[in-house]
């Protein structure tokens, strides 16, 4: 069985768990569902912000890869000028 199945696995397992216990407790259900919904709230914003770093990752990784082609551009026009001028400077 692979890591990821069974790291799943346990998540779905726990958040039954968690979720079986809201249900059961003792307490009344309107309780019971305002309890539900500031958990999903607070997995909703959680999700947020994680989904938000993972953006900025990716952006600042494809900015730095920018970065990176411009600088190789420049580098292959500045030797594709040092051949040009070899090539006159040989022909005279």
């Amino acid at each position: 069985m692979s890591t990821g199945k069974v790291v799943l696995g346990v998540v779905a397992g726990a958040a039954t768990g968690a979720l079986l216990g809201i249900l059961f407790a003792p307490a009344r259900g309107s309780v019971t569902r305002r309890s539900i919904c500031r958990k999903g709230e607070r997995e909703v914003d959680a999700l947020k912000d994680k989904f938000s770093d993972f953006v900025d990752s990716i952006t600042d990784r494809f900015a730095k890869v920018k970065e990176d082609v411009s600088d190789l551009i420049d580098d292959v026009e500045l030797k594709v000028e040092e051949v040009e001028k070899d090539q006159k400077a040989s022909k005279k």
